[in-house]
């Protein structure tokens, strides 16, 4: 467990004195406009202290008019990832373009979102090991062709979503990259099992453990994006993928080798994974315990930011606070735990809420009756993280009533998603508001809308998701749904 730490929250207690139809209105009117101006595709990036920070200061993403398009131009990428809207080309950020993605199982990864916080690294894998070192009996380093031959190959379907999908729903606005509902994807990931490493070096795998991941992105002297994931996960599911949907990963995804943690937000997913190293508690001090060995720097600050500074759930006035260890790795029973005053730590962001998105019809779509049946079929894709998918819910009146769909397609188990289908039969033409919610197997069902900033909102209650400072984790339905015209 932590050790004990005190935080000061600074959020004002006010009357909310908005109505729920008031932030349903808000929400509607925001959707409508950032989609049809194209607005959430053109906000300027600006820095924040979160983790979009490093981001866009010095972006290049044109090319300098003379040869092909290189790593970091923006031509480039959108010829390497036509499914992709880029929000910024160094570093690589880019999302979904089109709702059609959500209406199939595997995302190609011309269409699979890309977040990466340096200019993703070019690396010849035959020259590439992996540090590991830590409470192990032998340190080691793990080449690629290790991997591939010295241990079990293992495939798992997982959706991966980047934890700020969905951040241009937020009002007033959140700084960083403008993801719309396009970063996710559902691909097949192939690799090394962790369990085996760890056991074939020696690791304690004693449940309270720690591990470390660290990649090698970042410039020096830059923030190194690093993670501590805790050992009974490791053991119980996570790879070290080498492939992606059955092909070499590219560089933008992580090549040569990430972390996959099944059924967890992207953020624990470490890309061009350099370092592991395992440990009592999470990194967390600025101090010579916090490693195990003798790093070629002594700034260990630059490991924890990712860590402890951001991905964390917070309202206004909030500070993150750093501990040694939690014991709960589901995201929403933390927040559940913090605003009930169980716990005074605020939400790290481990485990997946629950989450569907429409892909057709598509936004603003006109669409028709079926010839043969007069219906019109709306699919899309629904996911919980570890836990599985019971019911999908439609409402083609914004949320007023529903019908449930049925899933379809095939079922990889809890960390894939989940296609469903609906047959609408609308009375008649005109413009609807399309809308779907899930439900998982804890019983936790998609909240409608945001909450007010100024509720100081800790978890999600009275159908709302809290208004959140870094725009984290987003799963309210209504700023996800599609508006479309049905022509009889």
């Amino acid at each position: 467990m932590s050790t004990e730490h005190t935080t000061e929250r600074t959020r004002d207690a006010q009357d909310d004195d908005s109505t729920v139809d008031d932030r349903r209105r808000r929400f509607l009117d925001r959707r409508r406009f950032m989609l049809a101006s194209g607005a959430a595709a053109t906000v300027a990036l600006a820095g924040c202290a979160g983790e979009e920070e490093a981001d866009d200061e010095d972006e290049t993403d044109d090319d300098d008019g003379g040869g092909e398009p290189e790593p970091g131009d923006r031509e480039y990428l959108e010829e390497k990832f036509p499914g992709l809207l880029i929000h910024s080309a160094d570093p690589e950020n880019g999302e979904a373009a089109e709702r059609e993605t959500y209406t199939e199982y595997i995302t190609p990864s011309e269409e699979h979102y890309i977040r990466n916080h340096y200019l993703a690294p070019r690396i010849d894998e035959t020259e590439w090991t992996i540090s590991l070192g830590g409470l192990v009996d032998e340190e080691a380093d793990i080449s690629v062709d290790a991997l591939r031959e010295e241990f079990s190959t293992e495939t798992v379907t997982h959706v991966m979503q980047c934890s700020g999908n969905g951040r241009s729903y937020f009002d007033p606005e959140i700084a960083g990259n403008p993801w719309i509902y396009g970063a996710v994807g559902n691909a097949e990931w192939t690799g090394a099992p962790l369990s085996e490493i760890m056991e074939e070096y020696g690791a304690d795998t004693s449940d309270d453990m720690w591990v470390m991941f660290a990649g090698d992105d970042a410039p020096d002297g830059e923030r190194v994006f690093a993670r501590s994931i805790p050992m009974q996960k490791v053991m119980e599911d996570c790879i070290l993928a080498y492939e992606m949907n059955g092909e070499e990963m590219t560089a933008e995804h992580g090549h040569p080798v990430r972390v996959v943690v099944p059924g967890w937000y992207g953020n624990n997913n470490v890309k061009w994974l350099s370092e592991i190293e395992v440990m009592e508690r999470m990194m967390i001090g600025d101090d010579e315990d916090l490693f195990l060995e003798d790093y070629e720097t002594d700034d260990y600050e630059n490991y924890l930011h990712w860590q402890h500074n951001s991905y964390r759930i917070l309202a206004e006035g909030q500070e993150s606070i750093r501990v040694e260890s939690i014991d709960e790795f589901d995201t929403q029973t933390q927040m559940d735990m913090e605003a009930s005053g169980e716990r005074e730590v605020p939400p790290y962001i481990y485990d997946q809420l629950v989450k569907s998105l429409i892909g057709y019809p598509g936004i603003d779509d006109t669409v028709s009756p079926r010839d043969e049946d007069g219906m019109i079929e709306v699919i899309g894709v629904a996911w919980a993280g570890d836990d599985e998918v019971t019911e999908v819910e439609i409402s083609a009146d914004g949320g007023e009533t529903w019908e449930s769909a049925e899933f379809f397609g095939e079922d990889n188990g809890p960390y894939a998603w989940r296609q469903f289908r609906y047959l609408w039969d609308p009375e008649e033409g005109g413009d609807y508001t399309l809308v779907s919610r899930a439900t998982d197997e804890n019983g936790r069902t998609q909240p409608r809308d945001i909450s007010d900033i100024e509720d100081g909102q800790l978890t999600i209650e009275d159908d709302s998701f809290p208004y959140e400072m870094g725009g984290y984790c987003l799963n309210a339905y209504e700023p996800h749904g599609v508006d479309v015209t049905v022509e009889m």
